[in-house]
């Protein structure tokens, strides 16, 4: 898939964005084909949905991409930090319907949505005696892929507006008048479609498709979030039950590009600059630390890290922390070593820090000879970044889902419903972490474990705030969410305290300008 299915992504982005372009009488000859007439085939249609993939990447050559405007989302919460003005803001508290980031992320999802929507039509009239299986599998995936949209707006606006039918005119303007009701239903309703077609697995260059399971696992995801505690049970037991899947032994072959597409790795962005020079990724220029040497063939900003707070919120003997941070790199800013080398800095809890640009990196008049000197305690991420490259050079995916979730997914469920054994799958990812395992606990206690343990599993992996904010009621019990504001404001004394606008973003305001068909969450209002 890194050689291929990337490639025709580049190609098929012409393509897709033709699904909401209109038609023309020039005499002279188009630069664009109509989708109607073009899709006649099965390969085509492939040429397609390959461009509904591109958004979960960088394949439409937006910088700031879907998963980059997940990063900024992140930084309410106050366990991601960073200096850029985006995040900055966001750790502030200081966001708008005008924002520059939820604009964007809205017109992705929605972007990808339509072609979707295209596809599914075109498939449905699709004469392809020869492909049928195939027609029938591709519209499959798009229906995924529009699930997964769905749910990606549902997780931070509680209420979009819904459309599942192609756009023909800018008249054609959808409503939320549904709800959230009405989003999630649509999710279980694609989901549902989609696992019943798609494939457990694929080989060679379609690996990385979306799978069985994949959809199974955003079918569970909606269903706790709608709190259908005993569905999301059977679902996520449907899946530990029969997938075949089972945690790495090592919780680093999660993020490495070794063990791509594959193994408790359920669904991931295609990310290869080696296939596609435009389908890099920038998570090494937001998350690499900025004193790495450029000389040594990284490159990148470190806007972006969590705090020293967060960092040692973690279990000393938590097997996760060295896949999940990088606790040792060469600086660039000291002097180097006798012998002309960039020396090395640790992590330690000893080192200074605050949450300026430069607190948290090595003092830059430590000693280069002197290991007691070369600390810091900027908690970078090691998930998302490749040191020795320059982030246009980028190989690693992008993870959207993991076996990790479909457990801990499984334990909240039992928790919540009262059936089941709530600790079985937790303590799965316990017992990898290297952590004792659980028992005993009450309902609420387990519930707190289970929250701790999303936090501390999926660190940078963007699903922290829609994670607590799902959990949370702003002003009452449990708010998992303002207790994350509140002690991250008490630790480094920003001053901020929940408001509930925290809880949710806004619709963006050119939505609520052009649409006289969307209203507005109640918060922003």
């Amino acid at each position: 898939m890194k050689n291929k299915f990337i490639k025709q992504a580049k190609v098929a982005v012409a393509v897709g964005m033709l699904i909401t372009a209109g038609c023309s009488d020039l005499k002279e000859k188009p630069d664009f084909i109509n989708p109607d007439s073009f899709y006649k085939s099965a390969t085509e249609l492939e040429l397609g949905v390959n461009a509904i993939y591109d958004d979960l990447g960088m394949g439409n050559g937006d910088w700031s991409n879907h998963f980059y405007d997940r990063y900024v989302f992140e930084c309410l919460v106050g366990y991601q930090i960073g200096w850029e003005k985006g995040p900055l803001q966001y750790n502030l508290g200081n966001i708008s319907a005008s924002d520059d980031y939820i604009n964007i992320y809205w017109q992705e999802c929605y972007r990808s949505i339509d072609r979707a929507n295209k596809l599914i039509e075109v498939a449905d009239a699709m004469d392809d005696p020869a492909n049928v299986d195939k027609v029938q599998r591709i519209k499959a995936e798009a229906e995924f892929l529009r699930a997964f949209y769905f749910y990606e707006l549902l997780r931070y606006f509680d209420n979009p507006p819904i459309k599942i039918t192609s756009t023909k005119s800018f008249k054609d303007l959808p409503d939320n008048a549904g709800g959230k009701r009405k989003v999630i239903d649509q999710i279980y309703a694609d989901a549902t479609a989609a696992a019943a077609v798609l494939p457990a697995s694929y080989t060679g260059t379609n690996a990385g498709r979306a799978t069985k399971w994949a959809a199974k696992t955003l079918l569970m995801k909606a269903q706790l979030w709608d709190e259908k505690w005993a569905d999301a049970k059977t679902t996520a037991e449907d899946i530990i039950a029969n997938s075949g899947m089972t945690l790495y032994t090592d919780f680093v072959n999660n993020f490495d590009t070794d063990h791509e597409n594959q193994g408790e790795r359920i669904f991931e962005g295609q990310i290869s600059a080696k296939a596609n020079s435009a389908e890099y990724g920038n998570n090494s220029a937001h998350f690499n630390p900025e004193d790495f040497p450029s000389d040594l063939g990284g490159a990148g900003w470190g806007w972006l890290s969590a705090t020293k707070d967060f960092r040692m919120s973690y279990e000393d003997d938590d097997k996760r922390i060295g896949g999940t941070f990088i606790e040792t790199y060469p600086t660039g800013r000291t002097a180097k070593t006798s012998d002309g080398k960039f020396p090395m800095v640790k992590w330690s809890a000893k080192a200074d820090y605050n949450l300026s640009r430069f607190g948290g990196l090595v003092d830059p008049n430590a000693n280069p000879n002197k290991p007691e000197e070369l600390i810091f305690s900027k908690a970078w991420s090691g998930k998302l970044v490749e040191l020795d490259k320059n982030y246009s050079n980028a190989e690693k995916n992008t993870i959207y889902m993991r076996y990790a979730e479909v457990l801990l997914g499984h334990s909240e469920a039992c928790n919540e419903s009262g059936q089941g054994d709530a600790y079985e799958s937790i303590n799965k990812i316990r017992a990898r972490a290297g952590l004792t395992p659980l028992k005993g606990l009450t309902q609420a206690t387990l519930r707190n474990a289970i929250v701790d343990e999303v936090v501390h599993e999926f660190a940078f992996e963007q699903v922290t705030y829609p994670e607590l904010r799902r959990k949370s009621k702003f002003g009452g019990s449990p708010d998992y969410l303002g207790d994350y504001i509140k002690r991250y404001s008490a630790t480094y004394k920003v001053g901020r305290v929940p408001k509930a606008k925290d809880y949710v973003l806004p619709i963006p305001l050119i939505e609520i300008q052009g649409n006289p068909n969307v209203v507005q969450n109640p918060e922003w209002k």
